[in-house]
C-alpha cells in the first residue's frame, strides 16, 4: 500500500532578480486590492511544489479571500508577465483523469478519449476544459517541471489526475485511488516488473494513464492454498488478459512490457460494492470563463483555436448594442465629432462590461458584441450601460447617443475569425436580431435570459412587456421581453 503523498518545499533557489522584476510588472498591470499581491508572492516563496503546480485560481481566491474576478485577473496578468505558465486541461468527468494538457487552445480538438475509463467525450469549454497555472521554471523550479524526476506514483496521481474531481462522498477521486493502490511502477521496455498485492474481495484495477493498457480482475472464491502469480502482457493498446478471476489473498503480478518504450502501470484493489459514478468537480476556471475575461483577450491576442469545427460552449450569454439614429448623428455634427463620440461611448461600455464579469468580443461599426458566463451579469451590464450613457449625455448636455441593447443565451461555438477569438452560431444570430427589436434606451431579452437565475430581481424595478416576434432566419416565434423605463411606483 502506498503512503499518502507528502508535499515538500522545493530546495531550489528562487531567482530573486527575476521574481522582483516580474512582480514589479504585475504591480503596475492594474490596480490591486491591498494584500492581493503579497498573498501571491507568499505562495511562490513558501508553497510546496504541489501548491505551485496547476493552481486552481478559484480555489486560491476562496482560500485567500480574493473575489473571483480579481483572482482570475491576477493569474492572467501573472501569466502575461511570466510568473506562471497557463495550462488547459482536458478532464474526464468519471475518473478525474487529466486526459491531455495544452499551453494553448490551439492544441484542443473537438473530441478526446480517456484511457482510464475507455470513454470518448466532446470538448466543451464550459465543462471539462480547466485552466490552471504553474509557477514558471525561470522564477522557481519545482519537481513537476521535469517529469522524468517525478516518481511513478506522483506522475499517476498528481500529474495525470486532478484533485478537483470529487467523489460523491467528498474526497478527491485521485486520493481515493491512491489510498487503495497496490503499487505504481514505470515499466522498462522489453522487461518484467513485479507487483505484490493483497485483496480479500472486489477487483484489481490495472491501468496506464498514458495508453489504453487496462485490466479488471475479479477477486472471489476461496483463498488460494498456494501463493498465486499472475502474468500480464502489457502493450500500449491493452493488457492480456484484460479480465480474469483471482483468489483472495496475496497475489504476485508479473507485468511483461512487450514494447520497446517505457510504460507505466498502476494496480488498485477496489473494495467490494464500489460503484463507478460521475464525479462532482470543485469550482475551477473553465475555458469558457477565460474567453469572457477581458484581460485574457487583451493580453493573449495570439491565442487561436485551430480546430476546423471550433470548440463547443454549452451556455454563453451574448449581448449586442447599437446606436439609434447614428447615421443622422454623423450628418448633423460631422464625421470627426461623431466618430469621437462613438469612441467615447465604446470606452464607457467596455468599462461596464468588464465591471460585470464580461468581455467585449468585438465592435462592428457603432455596435458592440459582448459575452458573459452568466445571464444575470449580462442583464446587469445592460442596465448599467443605459445609466452610463444617460450620464454621458447629461455631461454633454445633449441626447446624441441613444443605446439599444439585446441579450440572448444558449450554446455556441468558440472559433478564431480574422485572427480573433469569436463566437459563432444560432445563439449569436438570435442575440443580434433581438437587439434589432429594441427601441432607443430599451433592453430586449429572450425568455432564456429572463428566466435565468437572478434576472427577475434585476428587472423587478422596470416596466416589462413581452411579444412573440418572428425574427429573420429563425423558423419559430421568439418571445422578446422589453425593459423600458423604471416603474413609476419604485
Amino acid at each position: 500500500m502506498l503512503a499518502d503523498p507528502v508535499p515538500t518545499v522545493s530546495k531550489s533557489v528562487i531567482n530573486e532578480p527575476l521574481l522582483e522584476d516580474r512582480f514589479a510588472a504585475l504591480e503596475v498591470a492594474r490596480s490591486w486590492r491591498p494584500r492581493v499581491l503579497s498573498r501571491l508572492e507568499s505562495v511562490i516563496r513558501n508553497g510546496t511544489d504541489r501548491d505551485l503546480f496547476r493552481i486552481n485560481a478559484l480555489a486560491f481566491g476562496a482560500k485567500s479571500g480574493i473575489a473571483e474576478p480579481e483572482v482570475i485577473d491576477l493569474f492572467v496578468h501573472a501569466a502575461a508577465v511570466g510568473l506562471f505558465e497557463m495550462d488547459r486541461l482536458l478532464l474526464c468527468p468519471l475518473c478525474a483523469c487529466v486526459v491531455e494538457s495544452f499551453r494553448s487552445l490551439t492544441g484542443v480538438n473537438e473530441r478526446y478519449h480517456c484511457p482510464m475509463c475507455r470513454c470518448d467525450y466532446d470538448s466543451t469549454l464550459d465543462e471539462f476544459i480547466a485552466v490552471t497555472f504553474t509557477v514558471s521554471s525561470a522564477v522557481r523550479t519545482i519537481v513537476f517541471h521535469k517529469m522524468s524526476d517525478v516518481t511513478a506514483a506522483d506522475y499517476c496521481f498528481e500529474c495525470r489526475m486532478t484533485p478537483d474531481g470529487l467523489r460523491p462522498d467528498g474526497p478527491p477521486m485521485a486520493a481515493a485511488l491512491r489510498a487503495v493502490s497496490q503499487g505504481v511502477q514505470y515499466l522498462p521496455p522489453n522487461a518484467v516488473a513485479t507487483f505484490q498485492a493483497v485483496s480479500e474481495g472486489g477487483f484489481y484495477f490495472g491501468f496506464d494513464v498514458d495508453s489504453r493498457a487496462y485490466f479488471e480482475y475479479l477477486v472471489e472464491g476461496p483463498p488460494s492454498a498456494e501463493p498465486q502469480t499472475v502474468r500480464v502482457r502489457y502493450s500500449h493498446d491493452g493488457c492480456e488478459p484484460s479480465s480474469r478471476t483471482v483468489s483472495p489473498g496475496a497475489t504476485t503480478f508479473e507485468i511483461e512490457n512487450t514494447t520497446d518504450r517505457t510504460g507505466l502501470l498502476a494496480i488498485c484493489a477496489i473494495p467490494p460494492g464500489a460503484a463507478r459514478t460521475e464525479l462532482r468537480y470543485a469550482p475551477f476556471l473553465t475555458g469558457a470563463r477565460l474567453l469572457v475575461t477581458q484581460s485574457f483577450r487583451e493580453l493573449f491576442r495570439s491565442e487561436l483555436i485551430r480546430s476546423a469545427e471550433g470548440i463547443g460552449v454549452r451556455d454563453v450569454t451574448v449581448l449586442f448594442t447599437d446606436l439609434k439614429g447614428s447615421t443622422a448623428l454623423y450628418e448633423r455634427i460631422g464625421d470627426l465629432k461623431a466618430f469621437s463620440l462613438v469612441q467615447q461611448h465604446f470606452e464607457r461600455l467596455l468599462h461596464v462590461v468588464v465591471s460585470n464579469n464580461g468581455a467585449v468580443i468585438k465592435t462592428i461599426g457603432d455596435a458592440v458584441m459582448a459575452a458573459f458566463e452568466r445571464p444575470s451579469d449580462a442583464v446587469r451590464s445592460g442596465i448599467a450601460m443605459r445609466e452610463e450613457i444617460r450620464q454621458f449625455n447629461e455631461v454633454r448636455q445633449g441626447q446624441d447617443i441613444v443605446l439599444k441593447v439585446g441579450i440572448h443565451r444558449g450554446p455556441s461555438i468558440a472559433v478564431t475569425l480574422n485572427e480573433r477569438l469569436d463566437y459563432f452560431g444560432q445563439t449569436v444570430n438570435i442575440a443580434a436580431r433581438v437587439q434589432g427589436q429594441a427601441n432607443g434606451d430599451e433592453i430586449c431579452m429572450s425568455r432564456d435570459v429572463v428566466d435565468a437565475a437572478g434576472v427577475g430581481d434585476l428587472l423587478a424595478r422596470f416596466a416589462i412587456t413581452q411579444q412573440d416576434i418572428l425574427l429573420k432566419g429563425i423558423d419559430r416565434p421568439v418571445v422578446v421581453f422589453r425593459a423600458g423605463s423604471r416603474r413609476p411606483d419604485l
